[in-house]
């Protein structure tokens, strides 16, 4: 381990009307000390003229220590709130850089040594990864709670439980003759084992959920070429994000943008116009339209009313497809049962109904009744691993020994879920995640 005093920025793009610049690590009361004349006292933001090592004033600015263990990072810890122009923090990274032993931080190297000193573990990481990353008000919520440690304390809960009763089961296996040893525990263990079965399959329920809080919830919009798709994506961003014309075939590529759904995250996609074409550019976009769709969560598939009876041109529909009229306002009076709903793109009003619709069909998908929901693809791994360890230990035609070992690989799956075990592969890609500083 590199033990090395490490420092960084630790806010955001300069300038800025302050700057915070983060140090960690075994050399910080001598580095504070050099620059600020004194250290000071500890968790007490104080007011310090900052100087150069050739004694000219770098800054003037509010100066914060913290003594490990107790520090983000477990080690004694700075932070320097000086002013925000490039000039001040260039001239502080330079000065901290001057010092022996001192060196830039990497991305997400604070947190790191947060998880590797045991202030914070995998589960924690990860939340904290995801609430620097929070876009919407339902990712914040999702990740606070990973990043609290109120999941790891259920995880943790669980893994305790298995322990439990592994033990409980050995002891009746190498102790049955001990008169301290309670007898036949077996029907006691496997109820409360039971009910974890129950609690991991919860929770597996809804990662679904987790994932589309996350990541976002991916709607498509599809059809024939002027059926309004472009329309349709601009005035739900409010923003001109596509090209409108009245030629076919505008719409070569894949377009994108986000939407806050009442805190949720919607993924928008506008896609080339389905038709056959022997133009090799138009081909394209539509190969990529129709890969786009096989990825989707909803389809929202439009047809121009003005033309003739609604055809899907989906071959492979993966996806729950939504059929939606458009240009209902030249056609006044023709019937809207063929549709799910039926829009003009330049009335506000269809356009909030349209937005409705997502977020009914967005809530139809969500499952919250799971008091923690995982979120990552590799905590939902951990936990189907877990799970299918205790089917296998519920078989009562086993041997009472190879019940108890399935216990034992349900418990360490949930030890590298918390990452008490086997994670230094994962580290590296995790902590990349995060920016420099943190």
């Amino acid at each position: 381990m590199d033990n090395r005093t490490i420092f960084a920025l630790s806010t955001g793009s300069l300038p800025s009307g302050v700057a915070v610049i983060r140090l960690s690590g075994p050399r910080m009361e001598t580095v504070v000390a050099k620059l600020c004349g004194s250290l000071p006292k500890p968790r007490q933001a104080s007011l310090r003229t900052i100087h150069l090592s050739n004694g000219q004033v770098l800054d003037s600015g509010l100066v914060i220590v913290f003594p490990g263990p107790a520090s983000f990072t477990g080690e004694d810890c700075a932070e320097f709130h000086v002013h925000g122009s490039r000039a001040v923090v260039s001239a502080l990274l330079d000065e901290l850089a001057s010092f022996p032993e001192c060196r830039l931080a990497e991305a997400g190297e604070f947190s790191r040594r947060a998880f590797e000193n045991g202030k914070l573990d995998l589960i924690e990481i990860e939340g904290l990864a995801d609430l620097l990353a929070a876009e919407t008000e339902m990712q914040r919520r999702q990740a606070i709670e990973q990043a609290s440690g109120h999941a790891s304390a259920l995880y943790d809960g669980w893994r305790k439980s298995l322990l439990h009763a592994r033990a409980m089961i050995e002891a009746e296996l190498d102790f049955a003759d001990e008169s301290d040893v309670p007898g036949s525990v077996s029907n006691q263990i496997w109820q409360e084992v039971d009910k974890l079965r129950q609690s991991l399959q919860q929770s597996l329920a809804g990662e679904k959920s987790g994932e589309i809080i996350r990541d976002g919830f991916k709607v498509v919009i599809a059809g024939a070429p002027n059926a309004g798709k472009s329309s349709l994506m601009n005035g739900l961003a409010r923003r001109d994000i596509a090209i409108v014309t009245n030629i076919a075939g505008t719409t070569r590529d894949v377009l994108h943008c986000d939407l806050d759904l009442e805190g949720y995250a919607v993924r928008l996609y506008d896609t080339a116009g389905l038709r056959e074409t022997d133009e090799i550019v138009e081909r394209e976009g539509i190969r990529r339209a129709l890969k786009t769709v096989e990825e989707a969560d909803l389809v929202l598939y439009l047809q121009d009313m003005t033309g003739g009876d609604f055809s899907s041109a989906l071959s492979h529909e993966t996806a729950p497809v939504l059929k939606i009229g458009t240009k209902k306002d030249l056609v006044p009076g023709k019937s809207d049962e063929a549709y799910s709903l039926t829009i003009c793109t330049s009335n506000d009003a269809d356009l909030d109904e349209v937005r409705s619709l997502l977020l009914l069909e967005l809530r139809k998908r969500l499952d919250l009744s799971a008091s923690v929901i995982p979120s990552r693809l590799r905590q939902r791994e951990c936990l189907r691993h877990a799970l299918g360890h205790l089917e296998a230990s519920m078989q009562a035609h086993l041997p009472l020994e190879i019940r108890a070992d399935e216990l034992r690989a349900a418990a360490d799956h949930l030890s590298r879920l918390i990452g008490r075990i086997d994670t230094e592969m994962l580290l590296g890609k995790i902590f990349s995640e995060f920016c420099i500083g943190k």
